[in-house]
Formats: structure tokens, sequence, C-alpha cells
């Protein structure tokens, strides 16, 4: 028995530890855009092809990677995963060319979405139904992390070294990573089960999901109402319209559709969609209330904005084991609430209100969000069968990859469309008033994903053990 607990702690580190460093990437990489641009000597509509390329890849392959691990074993894919990530960083070093960086941003990116495809399946798996909360909540605290050292490490380590540095980083903690989890997340019993991939219905998925996000990610540089974005975002209408289409008359389809005829399931992955919008417009939009309304400095500026990851992370793990407790319902609802609460605050900020006010509504919208992670994540785990536990974590990585995409969008395009339409726009007066729409707006969304929460009803306690 002691073996046994041993181990899946074990797995936790080696998991936690991967995700951490997926975490740091993702957000390292944006703070030195500025940077690798200058070195290069190419534009910012180039080079932010290095960020867009990388959720791209992620988004179109997390639900056919996701099957793959269902099929095959998640731990083989999830250590492949590693070894492609830790030579994509590698190469992304050596990049002598914009160009070349992107391509191997989107190398890097197949070995990241294996992780993130897996990672959740493979706690779910070796931690008991009572403790899977705990476990989610974690593993939050471990992308939280990664998220809140990434603008300080990067910051450091491209003025210790160079840009390339922060790539190279990813590399010894990469393959500890690996070590930890070839030694500590065991080799799982074959089902018997015979299965196809569905190699067809993947490729028309991720064909319509990149369309529709790159439209999204695209509109506002690109014109909401060109040729090129409306085409776009229809051949995304008409493939995603085929492939459910086809994984309904399918045997083995990659996406298992009768996992959204459970209640729990469908409402868990529409509360997180609606969650990582809210989060994203908070990220999108902060930084221009900081840097071009109050006049900060980035360092500054970073420091306000660690407010909400810190108590992120410190929430996540608490949320996670109190739902294990109590149930995944009160902690999901009461935290997408104080997390509209947290927007609230945020939209009624000025030129005159203080730092303390500032940061309170950060953290009361980290509170929210870490408060809201875990219960939701466990409950949406919790409610796919075993033998689903891959799609489920695909399903529930593409949320996030969808609500991140749609909160940038629409922060955006709510921000950019008042701020034109204001005559004070020159001052600050304008840009205050961009703010405040676009977080009342969010508070809506977050106002959503409450009633969305609330729609489990007290049978959807009880999830799959």
């Amino acid at each position: 028995m002691e073996a046994i607990i041993d181990q899946k702690w074990w797995v936790l580190i080696a998991v936690g530890t991967g995700t951490f460093m997926s975490a740091l990437d993702t957000s390292v990489v944006n703070t030195v855009l500025p940077v690798i641009s200058r070195d290069f000597g190419t534009d910012v509509a180039t080079i932010e092809w290095v960020v867009t390329i990388y959720l791209l890849v992620v988004s179109g392959l997390l639900l056919s990677f996701g099957r793959l691990g269902d099929m095959r074993g998640h731990k083989p894919v999830y250590l492949l995963g590693f070894l492609l990530f830790i030579t994509g960083s590698a190469i992304c070093g050596l990049a002598p060319s914009e160009g070349a960086l992107i391509g191997f941003r989107g190398f890097q990116a197949i070995g990241a979405t294996m992780l993130a495809a897996n990672s959740p399946a493979i706690l779910t798996k070796n931690f008991p139904a009572v403790q899977r909360g705990q476990a989610l909540g974690l593993q939050a605290t471990m992308t939280y992390l990664g998220l809140t050292v990434a603008p300080s490490l990067g910051g450091w380590l491209t003025d210790v070294f160079n840009w390339r540095a922060v790539f190279y980083i990813n590399v010894p903690v990469g393959l500890l990573a690996l070590f930890l989890s070839w030694r500590s997340i065991p080799r799982e019993k074959k089902s018997g089960r015979q299965e196809q991939f569905d190699l067809p219905g993947a490729a028309v998925f991720m064909i319509g999901l990149v369309a529709l996000l790159l439209a999204l990610n695209q509109g506002h540089s690109w014109g909401w109402g060109s040729a090129s974005i409306l085409g776009l975002l229809l051949a995304s209408i008409v493939m995603l319209a085929t492939f459910v289409l086809m994984e309904l008359r399918r045997q083995n389809p990659m996406l298992d559709l009768s996992l959204f005829r459970r209640p729990v399931f469908s409402a868990s992955v529409a509360s997180a969609i609606f969650n990582y919008i809210c989060v994203f417009t908070i990220l999108f939009l902060l930084p221009f209330y900081l840097l071009q309304g109050r006049d900060l400095t980035p360092g500054q500026a970073g420091l306000i904005l660690t407010a909400q990851p810190i108590i992120m992370a410190i929430i996540a793990p608490i949320s996670g084991t109190l739902s294990d407790r109590i149930g995944v319902q009160i902690p999901s609802v009461l935290g997408m609430a104080v997390l509209g609460l947290g927007l609230l605050l945020l939209s009624r900020l000025n030129g005159q209100s203080p730092t303390p006010a500032i940061i309170l509504a950060l953290g009361v919208a980290g509170l929210g969000t870490g408060a809201f992670i875990s219960p939701n994540n466990s409950a949406l785990m919790g409610s796919a069968p075993r033998q689903r536990q891959g799609i489920a974590a695909g399903v529930l990585a593409t949320a996030r990859s969808v609500g991140m995409v749609l909160g940038i969008g629409l922060a955006g395009a709510i921000f950019t469309t008042v701020l034109s339409q204001s005559q004070s726009a020159a001052g600050g007066a304008g840009l205050y008033a961009a703010t405040h729409t676009s977080f009342l707006v969010a508070a809506g969304v977050a106002g959503l994903g409450v009633l969305t929460s609330s729609v489990r009803s007290l049978s959807s306690e009880k999830v799959l053990e």
C-alpha cells in the first residue's frame, strides 16, 4: 500500500514538472518577442507567428493525441511528447532566421500537444476519485507557477545571455521531467479492444478548428469583414459540420460525441470555455491599462500582474481538495461568481485608482479562477469513461485554447471599437471607457459560466470512479 501511495505522488511530481515547463515556455516566449524581432530585423506582424503557429498546432492536434493515448497508452505518447518538445526547444534556440524559428515552433508544439492531451488522463487514472480534484488542483498550481516566474526568468536569461536561452532552458528541465515520467508513470494494461484511429476525422477537425482560430486570431489585423476572414469562417463552419456528421457514422470515432450527452461533461466544457474567455480578457487588457493608461514601466506592470497567478496557484489545490470532500458544484459555481466580481472591480478602474485597488481586483479574479478550475476539471474528467480519458483530456485542453482565442478576440474587438468611437481617445478617458466596457462584457460571460456550472444536477456529483 505504501508503495502505491508513493508511486502516485511521484506520478504527480513527474506530470507537474512537465506542466511547469510547458507553462513556462508558453509565457516566456511572449516576453521576449520584441527582442527576437529586433535581433532578426523583422516586423511585429511577422514575429507574432512564433506564438500563433504554436497555438494553431496545439489546438488542432489536441483531440487527435488524446484519442491516440486512449488507443496506444497514455505513457508512450506522453514520453514521445517530451522527446519532441525537448528537440524542438533545442532547434528553436539554434534558429538562423524568423522563418526557421516559426517552423521549429510548430514542431515544438507537436510535442507540447502530446503532453497537454495526456497529462490529465494520466493523473486521473493514477489517483482515486476521492483525490482527483486535489491532484488536478496541484497540477494547476504548477501551471500558474510557470506563468508567474516566466516574465522575470525570461528577462533575466535574455539580459545575462540572449533570447535563445529561453528555449535552451527547456532542455535540462525537460530531460528531468522525461526521466521522472519514464520511472514513475506505470504502463497501462491493454484493454483488449481493437479500435482504429480515425485519420479522416482528425484531418477534417484540424482543418476546421485551425480555420476558426486563425480567423478569430487575425480578425483585428486583417479586418473582420475582409474576404480572407469571411472565407476562413465559412470554411470552418463547413469542415466542423462535416466532422460532426462523420463522427456520428463511425464505429470508432476520434471524438466520442456521446460524451456530450452527459450533462456534467457538456456543462463542464462550456464552463471551462467561459472561464478562459474571462481569464484571457484580463491578460490581454490589463497591460494596456497599466502601461498606456497609467504610464507604468513594464517591470512595475509585471509585478502587479503577478497578483492573479499567485492567488490562483495557492487556491487551486485547496479548492480541488475541498471538491473531493463536498462535491464539485459549490466550489465551481462560487468560483465563477467570484471571478465575475473581480471583473466588475476591474471595470471600475480609472486614472486615479490606487495600486492596492488594482491588486485587489486582480486578486479577487485570481481567487475565483483558482476556486473554479480544479473542481470543474475534476467533474469533466470524472464524467468520462476510463477508456475515453484521453478524449476528455483533449476536449479540456481544446476548451482552453478556444477560450483563449475567443477571450483575446472578443476583448480586442470591444476595446478597439470603443476606443475608436470615443472622442476622448487621445487622452486617458477613451482607454478607460474601452477597458470598462470590455470588463463588463467579460463579467457577463462569467455570469453565463455561473449558469452552466449550476445546471449540473445533484446526481452529477457522483462522477465515474
